[in-house]
């Protein structure tokens, strides 16, 4: 192998590492723009290029900025303290219903909204409800983590990394439907019952009971209209085959601009609550892709994966998934989505095949802290709110989640996918 084809794997290498591991507890985005400044800076890339890379994201960083305009938005109107006092009431003092009331609202969340939006939008409110409940957070903050990823195939907008896997041959909703309903069924019914199961103790807890709600402020229920008429802005577009991104953003600037003229509010708050430091480290991350691309591996990988599609599909179809599951974990599922996308592009790869590679890349990051975006997202969030939770802990509990949510979700799939 040439020297700078070793180089640029060692950077890439490193960079990922430091993404997950958070030397001197530096932000993640820190080592992923470090790595690819240096592929830039040794000219294993050429700047030009390097800038091309970071602008295929542009979807994605449109996509990203309307969700975290609408979550930072309503968490500073109190919808998410309201949405928490009405969660505690329908729970009656049962820890075991407030459990299911916020899986099935994350499920919601994460299907009109993205998985991103569950990590940000969903979290504090979560967390707020913990509060008004006197329970111990951690159980419930875990559902945020892995519906955000389990319930993220259902729709072509439940997460960004669906439109960086299918890219401009995304399906149209029903083509989508028809391929990935039973497994997102399965994947999120499954998920349940692992977490379900491992949060049993806690769920014995006795629950606080809330009767006296504060009403909901006007502008508060005009960002519950905004994100909802989002979500069918959202179906709209991908029922006809659109790009996400940008009606995200429009939506997320409309909906902030107005709440801020109605409120005669500064727009400084929302735009310091914004975590600004996702957009580099996505960027970042596109750019060390085109560098691996550049080294020749991904055209290998492509002849491998069309030879093996050629011998068994529905082999190919389920080993892959797994593959992919697994590496998502031990770098980001955004890097793994954008080389399983080249590769199944290159060796155009049945349907059934790049569905499967689909399920990896959203379902398997339930392994790792950093396994994905909405993740790394939930886990910034938490620190917002004076949590934290070590990659070891996170680990122990995907190795009992994730795993047969992902085999049986792919078992599924290989049913439909005929």
């Amino acid at each position: 192998m040439p020297a700078t084809n070793v180089a640029t794997w060692g950077i890439a290498a490193l960079a990922t590492l430091g993404v997950i591991a958070r030397p001197w507890n530096l932000p993640e985005f820190i080592w992923a723009v470090a790595g690819a400044a240096l592929l830039v800076a040794f000219n294993l890339l050429p700047w030009p290029d390097a800038l091309a890379a970071a602008g295929k994201g542009t979807d994605v960083y449109f996509f990203l900025i309307g969700m975290m305009l609408l979550a930072e938005v309503a968490r500073q109107e109190g919808l998410f303290d309201w949405l928490a006092a009405q969660a505690v009431r329908r729970a009656e003092g049962s820890a075991k219903r407030l459990f299911l009331i916020v899986y099935v609202v994350g499920t919601i969340v994460t299907v009109l909204l993205s998985n991103d939006a569950t990590a940000v939008v969903l979290t504090p409110a979560v967390y707020a409800a913990t509060r008004a409940a006197k329970v111990e957070p951690l159980p419930y903050l875990f559902i945020c983590a892995f519906i955000a990823n389990a319930a993220s195939f259902v729709l072509p907008i439940s997460n960004p990394a669906n439109l960086v896997v299918f890219g401009k041959g995304m399906p149209q909703l029903m083509v989508w439907l028809g391929l990935f309903a039973l497994p997102s069924v399965v994947s999120i019914v499954v998920t349940y019952l692992a977490l379900r199961l491992t949060q049993r103790r806690a769920l014995d807890a006795a629950v606080a009971k809330v009767n006296d709600i504060s009403p909901l402020t006007l502008t508060g229920a005009l960002v519950a209209a905004g994100i909802a008429m989002t979500a069918i802005v959202l179906l709209a577009a991908s029922a006809m085959g659109r790009d996400l991104g940008l009606p995200t953003f429009v939506a997320g600037c409309v909906v902030t601009a107005v709440i801020l003229l109605i409120g005669r509010q500064s727009p400084l708050p929302v735009i310091k609550g914004i975590s600004w430091s996702v957009l580099p480290l996505v960027a970042a991350l596109f750019i060390l892709v085109e560098g691996l691309n550049r080294t020749g591996v991904l055209p290998a990988l492509a002849r491998v994966l069309r030879e093996a599609v050629l011998a068994s599909p529905r082999a190919t179809a389920a080993i892959a998934g797994i593959i992919i599951a697994v590496a998502s974990n031990l770098a980001n599922n955004l890097p793994v989505g954008l080389i399983a996308a080249t590769t199944t592009q290159t060796a155009q790869a049945p349907a059934g095949v790049t569905a499967a590679i689909l399920i990896g890349v959203d379902l398997g990051p339930n392994l790792s802290v950093t396994g994905s975006l909405a993740t790394i997202l939930w886990l910034i969030a938490l620190r917002r709110e004076g949590e934290g939770v070590s990659a070891w802990r996170f680990l122990k509990l995907g190795l009992v989640v994730m795993p047969p949510a992902l085999l049986l979700s792919l078992l599924a799939l290989s049913a439909i996918a005929r």
